[in-house]
């Protein structure tokens, strides 16, 4: 192994190229930092390379073909429609390469210094990069840690190439004739709604009361019905006990109510949780302070107990998803910049592309209630939308939630078509401190699904016009 005789010096050090990493470098860049990231594996780190990405596009994928499948209502008759899986993975690598092309084409466009290898803090100024062939040793005067996080992988699920992690579901030559799916998270309900849409038969184990126990039930209820109608099986209360693998498939044990039961399939997948990647990277060296659960700690600017070094994404508090990663990385970058950023999490949306699918921002009712906020909670059925009736998919509803005294918008759960991209004003309407009165009064163009976010608020004031109060 070559080794540095010399140290590299750099304003600001960024460890992790994912979302949240090479989104700070860049804006660290921009305030006109030296700015320098390590990344050991593929730039865009897992959401861009194996996760969020590749997903969306195996359940657009899936999509298609069961629309093809199921629009006879519509007039649209179709015969002998196939999948072409091979062709599938192709497509879907194709969208993650240009992505991923795209993020080292900013990098470099924002003069970001890239190093490829596994970063380890020596200290709260240093950190050693190294490779098979050579070692360097980097003096930073701040260091941004993005690291991530991985699947966590259970003691008697071993991954293999029949006992999957959601990588390995991604990246399958074929589609599964039966797929078991432990954890009914929001990983596990994707993936198993991508794979029961290009004809596999899905059962899901959910060790929990419901799935998607992040959602509201009135919202989970209705994708359970949308799965059913698919043909996917929901065990909720059930654990997992063990499986057991041959050449051409797996035989799953699990427990309901005292009884154990088995389940045969081509493939397990296993979706139980991800774990932060705080290990081997120097933490205790440098003197990081961690919470019970492995967490870095952190304050309002993403600071850690070393005031040198910063911590954002999957390894700090909160939800692992990859905008709450790109934005703590931006607050990061503008707290070493001197600027008066902090995080406020109020306004950050999740998201699950289930079918129909979900979004929520803010407060629930519930959540609300128990932080003695009097709140209205006005709902709008998709149902009575001329969109959503033109576009065949009329199952779901919004719910505004805003404050009882003066009808500011606090939080919104969306279940239904399009909910990924109708989150996005409700959340600019809670960071704006806007009222139901605001998004009523905001003229919606029609038909659109956007409409209902106007219905929803209309029905908050109490003065709806396309349902009767």
């Amino acid at each position: 192994m070559v080794v540095g005789d010399f140290p590299i010096e750099t304003d600001t050090i960024v460890i992790g190229a994912g979302p949240g990493g090479y989104v700070a470098a860049i804006r660290a860049a921009q305030l006109g930092q030296k700015v320098t990231i390590v990344e050991k594996e593929n730039l865009g780190g897992v959401c861009l390379n194996v996760g969020c990405i590749p997903s969306k596009a195996l359940i657009t994928a899936g999509h298609r073909f069961h629309q093809a499948q199921h629009s006879d209502d519509m007039g649209i008759v179709a015969e002998n429609v196939k999948v072409n899986f091979d062709k599938v993975q192709e497509w879907k690598s194709g969208v993650v390469s240009k992505l991923t092309g795209g993020v080292e084409g900013l990098l470099k466009g924002n003069k970001v210094n890239i190093v490829r290898g596994e970063a380890y803090l020596v200290d709260g100024n240093t950190l050693r990069v190294m490779d098979e062939n050579s070692a360097q040793t980097y003096k930073f005067k701040n260091a941004i840690l993005a690291t991530g996080s991985r699947p966590i992988e259970i003691p008697s699920f071993k991954f293999s190439e029949r006992v999957l992690d959601s990588t390995g579901a991604l990246a399958l030559k074929e589609v599964p004739g039966k797929l078991v799916v432990i954890g009914g998270g929001y990983i596990g309900t994707e993936l198993g709604t991508a794979y029961a849409n290009l004809g596999s038969e899905v059962t899901i184990l959910e060790g929990a009361d419901d799935i998607l126990s992040g959602f509201e039930k009135q919202m989970t209820t209705i994708v359970k019905k949308g799965l059913k109608k698919k043909g996917v099986e929901v065990v909720t209360k059930a654990m997992a006990q063990g499986v057991e693998e041959t050449a051409n498939g797996v035989t799953v044990k699990y427990e309901v109510k005292g009884e154990e039961k088995t389940v045969e399939a081509d493939y397990v997948l296993v979706t139980v949780g991800r774990r932060p990647n705080t290990d081997e990277i120097g933490l205790e060296e440098a003197g990081i302070e961690l919470s019970e659960r492995g967490l870095i700690k952190i304050d309002k600017q993403c600071r850690t107990n070393v005031p040198s070094i910063y911590a954002i994404g999957d390894i700090v508090e909160g939800p692992p998803l990859a905008h709450k990663a790109s934005y703590e990385g931006k607050i990061a970058a503008e707290a070493i910049s001197g600027e008066a950023a902090e995080i406020d999490y109020l306004g950050i949306p999740a998201v699950c592309f289930t079918d129909p699918e979900l979004a929520t921002v803010g407060y629930s009712e519930t959540e609300a209630k128990e932080e003695g906020i009097e709140v209205v909670a006005a709902k709008f059925p998709f149902a009575a939308n001329g969109r959503a009736l033109a576009l065949n998919s009329t199952d779901g509803f919004l719910k505004l939630v805003t404050r009882k005294e003066d009808g500011l918008v606090i939080g919104a759960q969306i279940a239904g078509s399009g909910a990924s991209d109708m989150i996005a004003e409700l959340g600019l309407a809670i960071e704006s401190g806007m009222t139901a009165e605001d998004i009523a009064m905001t003229i919606h163009a029609h038909p659109t699904l956007g409409e209902i976010s106007m219905e929803a608020a209309e029905v908050a004031i109490g003065s709806p016009i396309h349902i009767v109060k």
